[in-house]
This record gives structure tokens, C-alpha cells and sequence, in this order.
């Protein structure tokens, strides 16, 4: 995954930043009996959701791979399995 950006885009820390407030929030409410302040963060959860999908409407996430993208990384992906394999054979004669 370390080539790959995932979840490194504003929508998806602005998203995530405020759920995780929402989820504490509620957590402290949950302790303290209080279940109307337990909804409240429920919806500042349901909030950080709706926040980063409007973001990444606004262009703030993933950009949209193109098809020769997919291909190229299926290639690679291939090019990748089929040298672990020679590595193995090799390491097989070696033995022999």
C-alpha cells in the first residue's frame, strides 16, 4: 500500500478527524449516561461521513483512475508473481 495514496486526501482526513470527535464524544456520553448528548454524537459521526463524500464531490479526494492506469497496474501486478516465481526456481537448481 505504500504505493499507492490511499485515504492521504483532505475529504478523507476531514472525514475521518471528525468521526473519530464524534465516536469519543459518544463514548464520553455512553460513560455518563446521557443518552441524548450519545445521539448528538451519533450524528457528528453521520456528519464526518457526509463531509468527506461532499469533499471528494468537490474534487478534495481520489482522483478517478483511467483505464490505462488499471491496466498498467494489473501488468505490474503480473510482471511482480512472475518473478517471485523465477526467484523460486532459481532457488530450487541452486539446491540441486
Amino acid at each position: 500500500m505504500a504505493g499507492s495514496s490511499h485515504g492521504h486526501t483532505p475529504a478523507a482526513w476531514t472525514g475521518v478527524t471528525i468521526s473519530f470527535v464524534g465516536f469519543c464524544a459518544g463514548g464520553v456520553f455512553m460513560v455518563g449516561d446521557s443518552p441524548v448528548g450519545f445521539w448528538v454524537s451519533m450524528g457528528v459521526v453521520i456528519l464526518g461521513l457526509v463531509a468527506g463524500v461532499v469533499m471528494r464531490l468537490m474534487g478534495l479526494g481520489m482522483p478517478k483512475e483511467s483505464d490505462e492506469m488499471v491496466q498498467a497496474r494489473e501488468a505490474a501486478g503480473r510482471a511482480q508473481a512472475t518473478s517471485r516465481t523465477s526467484a523460486a526456481e532459481a532457488k530450487q537448481h541452486a539446491r540441486a
